[in-house]
């Protein structure tokens, strides 16, 4: 069984053919997604989702539509998250410093998240755009005590090494299948079996190959053979160890 650890299958990419997305991913031996939120708007959209037996559900405030957020967005979010115990971490948070203009308010917003999951002892879905180092120091400073996932990891093999040091998970998708990533390369094969999950980050982070595509679920079965590639294991074992820790970390049901 494969876990898709982060899938944004609320977005309306999906509206015309949601249900045979799942059915593709099933195909393929992906059999449980997680979806996280990014806007206190679509908190709904991804609550419906999560009613379905194979799906988990974050709640978050994204830094890339800070547009999107209001002032008593975060009010509202500890207010769903008490609500909705079957939310399984906190996020889609986190720094994205491509946008310097909102850099201050992300970093508020931030912080405000982290302590909303330190109080419920949840994992976080961080968000980490060129401020892996940066991140890392806040991180430490809060001790987070439920660690979490660090999406869409990009960096070295010394980064990674830090976040796993503060109990949290990289995941892995589109990046590594690339072959001008020779950093991530070396990250990737020296990450612990229990140092990653594999994700799409569907219907963003297309794979080599898939350009200008939307990426979804089922593409994850080519993730997982390029990562067992680079860490020169059976494509069985990346499966079984990549799955295990995302339901460790989000507490997800056995497969």
């Amino acid at each position: 069984m494969l876990v898709d650890a982060h899938c944004h299958l609320d977005f309306p990419a999906f509206d015309a053919d949601r249900e045979a997305v799942f059915a593709r991913a099933r195909a393929v031996g992906v059999a449980h997604f997680v979806v996280p939120g990014t806007t206190r708007r679509r908190w709904g959209r991804v609550l419906a989702l999560g009613q379905r037996d194979d799906v988990s559900l974050c709640l978050g405030l994204h830094p890339y539509f800070m547009d999107a957020h209001r002032e008593d967005d975060v009010e509202a979010l500890a207010r769903a998250l008490d609500a909705h115990p079957e939310a399984v971490a906190v996020g889609e948070c986190g720094i994205d410093a491509r946008f310097d203009e909102t850099l201050a308010a992300q970093w508020s917003l931030f912080d405000a998240q982290l302590r909303l999951a330190r109080a419920r002892r949840l994992p976080v879905v961080i968000h980490c755009v060129r401020a892996n180092d940066r991140v890392a120091k806040r991180l430490r400073q809060l001790a987070l005590p439920a660690g979490g996932l660090i999406h869409a990891f990009a960096g070295s093999p010394e980064q990674a090494k830090a976040f796993l040091d503060l109990g949290f998970v990289v995941g892995l998708g589109g990046a590594p299948t690339h072959a001008r990533a020779r950093r991530l390369h070396r990250a990737v094969a020296a990450l612990p079996d229990d140092g990653y999950v594999l994700e799409t980050d569907s219907p963003d982070m297309p794979l080599a190959g898939h350009r200008g595509e939307r990426n979804e679920p089922a593409r994850l079965a080519e993730v997982c053979r390029a990562v067992a590639g680079l860490r020169g294991q059976a494509v069985e074992r990346v499966a079984e160890a990549s799955s295990a820790t995302a339901r460790r970390l989000f507490g997800l049901p056995a497969g």
